[in-house]
């Protein structure tokens, strides 16, 4: 158990929670729809299931590209921990068990289930294809806050979907960030990333921008529902970590890009 953990990075879940409590919350707190525990914990595990399938298979699919880049050759499958068939297998059952969990909330969440599957894998796959792998990534993230409010209501509305795009440009924003690392390797190897692409320097411009488009898209759910003061403060502290993320990174000195991709985007969740 301890090295599957290993291979998704199981710790990292936690982190990714967050955008799913806000849709489930904003549900039961704006709808007449009572509170769940069996809704909660079923969503747990579809959103524990599915980030575990989407990481398993990224390393499964990534694993030669990872064993040839130094950075990434300490994965779990390029240093052997785990096999590629243990990988792929892992993927499936995690696969399974997130379709079952749909089945027990709501006919709409089990019907959009291959759809939300199609998405977090097909990510792996973008970076062989196009530099708008990024924004496939912040996509798989991005539905957290869209299927949770649907695993309350069984419907859709715009507050979830502003956060799903907020999350969108947001993760999709850092990812670029952190793909500077891997600029020369991706380019001489024939992957797409935008920063292989473009160049370090207009991919920072273009993080700079989907982070703007991500402060704004926090704004606009306060004009369909009631917010607090607590609600200002917290847009006015995301958009100050979103701002110093960009100070403390330059294509100069790549080193800060871990801090910046692990500590300040941990707190921004």
């Amino acid at each position: 158990m301890r090295k599957y953990m290993s291979l998704v990075l199981f710790a990292h879940s936690v982190f990714a929670l967050p955008f799913a409590f806000i849709g489930f919350f904003l549900a039961v707190s704006t709808t007449d729809v009572e509170f769940r525990w069996s809704l909660l914990v079923l969503m747990l595990v579809c959103m524990v299931t599915a980030r575990n399938a989407a990481m398993a298979f990224n390393r499964y699919l990534d694993r030669d590209i990872d064993a040839l880049n130094p950075r990434t050759a300490v994965r779990d499958i390029p240093a052997g921990r785990v096999t590629p068939q243990q990988a792929l297998r892992f993927t499936i059952v995690n696969c399974l068990i997130f379709v079952v969990a749909t089945y027990f909330i709501n006919p709409l969440c089990m019907a959009l289930s291959p759809v939300a599957l199609f998405v977090v894998l097909f990510y792996s796959y973008m970076k062989r294809i196009s530099p708008l792998c990024h924004l496939v990534l912040g996509l798989g993230l991005g539905l957290a806050p869209v299927g949770a409010y649907m695993v309350v209501t069984g419907q859709f509305h715009i507050v979830p979907i502003l956060y799903g795009l907020a999350v969108l440009t947001w993760v999709s924003g850092f990812d670029i960030i952190y793909a500077l690392q891997d600029e020369e390797f991706d380019r001489a190897h024939g992957l797409n990333s935008i920063p292989a692409n473009f160049g370090g320097a207009k991919a920072l411009r273009i993080s700079e921008i989907l982070h703007v488009l991500s402060f704004i898209l926090i704004v606009l759910p306060i004009f369909y529902i009631e917010v607090g003061l607590l609600y200002y403060l917290g847009v006015l502290f995301y958009g100050g970590l979103l701002v110093y993320q960009h100070r403390i990174v330059s294509l100069k000195d790549l080193s800060r890009v871990d801090k910046t991709f692990m500590t300040t985007n941990g707190v921004a969740r």
